[in-house]
């Protein structure tokens, strides 16, 4: 086999016609096909065989049916903008950038179309259907700029999706003029649909300007659209009338949409956090194409000043954020500083510090060092005085059952004051602590590569609680003085200790001022009869 097919375009190539099935040409560095008789691959695919023969300087994709793909191709950023606003939010199309700062939009060939190749389908945007090609990522002009894709919108990651009907309306409009821009001189179109005919061009004009304006065309590229298809009609229609039916479309558009938009906001407002135009539709039951265009211009208008209540979140389309500028102030003045929680903790540590309501201590332990035991000890020492939540993550009932035998308590005085709960996880951890409860979670274990996650965690676990206290286990390395996610799993915390066999370490203290040797932050232990925390020696 040549050689050449080990270079990075040939093999791109063959990827774009083995994986997506599209009909391949080489195109040269002044994007013409290097191929005579290129046209040829509009009726067939090449092989493989042929692909590794051709002097490919960038990749060139047939349109059309033969590949079952239409490029619309938006050269400026306005006319970009206009294509975006005939698309659905939540639509998530393939996209690349070409070297001069255009776009190459790639959605499925509609099937039984009569899509062709033209420009100007809308300003400074063109189309390639039937007979064209399209230059395609990885390729590299002759200027030494690449075709590159747009993040998250690859071939790779996105499928082409069907036209929206705004924008294969006007396709079907510049089809149906012709190549040059004239209607056809022959009716064969008109004997196989009957439009645009005398007795029905008013009720088709309207039509069609109702569907431009829905799908977010302005008033003055609808009116050139519609003059257009007026002349076109058989006999035309008179251009002095299309204004007319604009301006009904316009006044039907504005009431629907205002009585969505109303509905959008409304939801809008009782809505927290980040959200999708899905969730929205979905919420507001908005099921037809019109709606959904509704709802989503409804959304970017709330993006909008003076009365913004929204902004887009995240680099995908349609996602979007809830500007909350609600604030509640803290009464701090009529604060009970006596207000503390009575907690006892193993080797007499509450008594270092001072542990309020919210408030959060942290252990971490090397693996076998005794987190659970500690853990275990402080749930005994406090469970007939506060309600009690061990949040447990690796043990099952017969093993739980045997690690609190140890303990001189009857496993029914456990199951009495201790609710054991299962079926959590580290992003919905924080949902299930109990606000006025001394809650134990035994252990927390950041998912992922982002450890420092850990720290948004603990906080929403903190705001979750109202009178009650947690205290967190997390797992740390030989010789560390804190656990996964380093300083972010401390940053929240009341107290925080390192926890060796045989030494326990506080590492953070908020409220060191309670401890009348704030300077001594060690003692070494041993545990007795599999469960007692015994201290040996004095705080060093």
């Amino acid at each position: 086999m040549d050689n050449r097919m080990q270079t990075p375009i040939i093999q791109a190539a063959i990827h774009c016609r083995e994986k997506f099935g599209f009909s391949v040409i080489p195109v040269g560095p002044d994007k013409k096909p290097c191929l005579q008789q290129w046209r040829e691959f509009q009726k067939r695919k090449p092989e493989s065989s042929e692909i590794v023969k051709w002097p490919f300087k960038m990749i060139g994709i047939v349109t059309g049916s033969i590949s079952g793909i239409l490029v619309i191709d938006c050269d400026t950023p306005g006319g970009f903008e206009a294509v975006q606003r005939l698309i659905p939010d939540s639509l998530l199309v393939p996209t690349a950038r070409t070297p001069r700062g255009g776009w190459h939009l790639y959605f499925l060939y509609p099937a039984d179309s009569k899509i062709t190749v033209g420009t100007g389908l809308l300003p400074g945007v063109d189309f390639r259907g039937e007979g064209g090609y399209i230059v395609a990522p990885p390729s590299i002009n002759g200027e030494g700029k690449g075709y590159t894709w747009m993040q998250g919108l690859s071939l790779e990651e996105v499928e082409p999706p069907p036209v929206p009907d705004a924008l294969l309306n006007i396709l079907n409009i510049n089809a149906y003029r012709g190549a040059d821009g004239r209607p056809p001189e022959t009716t064969d179109n008109h004997k196989d649909h009957k439009f645009f005919l005398e007795g029905r061009r008013d009720e088709d004009i309207f039509t069609v300007a109702n569907c431009l304006i829905k799908g977010g065309c302005k008033e003055e590229m609808a009116r050139q659209v519609l003059d257009i298809l007026a002349s076109s009609c058989k006999p035309p229609f008179p251009r002095s009338e299309v204004q007319n039916k604009i301006r009904s479309a316009m006044q039907r558009a504005e009431r629907r949409e205002r009585n969505l938009a109303q509905e959008v906001r409304e939801w809008v407002e009782t809505t927290t956090g980040n959200f999708s135009t899905t969730e929205c539709h979905r919420e507001l039951q908005v099921t037809t194409r019109d709606e959904m265009k509704a709802a989503n211009m409804a959304l970017l208008r709330l993006c909008e000043p003076p009365n913004q209540i929204l902004e887009k979140h995240g680099d995908r389309r349609g996602y979007y954020r809830r500007i909350d500028t609600s604030i509640e102030f803290m009464d701090f003045a009529n604060a009970d500083i006596e207000n503390s929680i009575d907690l006892s903790l193993p080797l007499g540590l509450h008594a270092k510090t001072k542990i309020f309501p919210k408030g959060v201590v942290v252990v971490a332990g090397v693996s076998g060092t005794g987190k659970t035991l500690f853990a275990f000890n402080a749930i005994a020492e406090n469970m007939r005085r506060h309600s009690t939540f061990y949040f447990n993550s690796e043990m099952g009932p017969e093993a739980l059952k045997q690690k609190l035998s140890h303990f001189p308590l009857p496993i029914s005085e456990w199951q009495k004051h201790m609710k054991v709960v299962d079926n959590w996880d580290f992003y919905n951890i924080a949902d299930k602590v109990q606000p006025d409860a001394f809650n134990v979670i035994d252990y927390l274990e950041p998912e992922g590569e982002k450890a420092f996650n850990i720290h948004g965690v603990i906080s929403a676990i903190i705001k979750r609680l109202n009178k009650g206290t947690a205290l967190i286990t997390v797992q740390k390395k030989p010789g560390a003085t804190m656990g996964t996610g380093g300083i972010y799993s401390i940053k929240a915390a009341t107290l925080a200790c390192a926890l060796d066999w045989g030494k326990l370490e506080v590492v953070k203290n908020r409220f060191r001022e309670a401890d009348q040797m704030p300077t001594l932050t060690k003692i070494n232990f041993e545990v007795h009869q599999g469960f007692k925390f015994v201290p040996v020696g004095s705080w060093y």
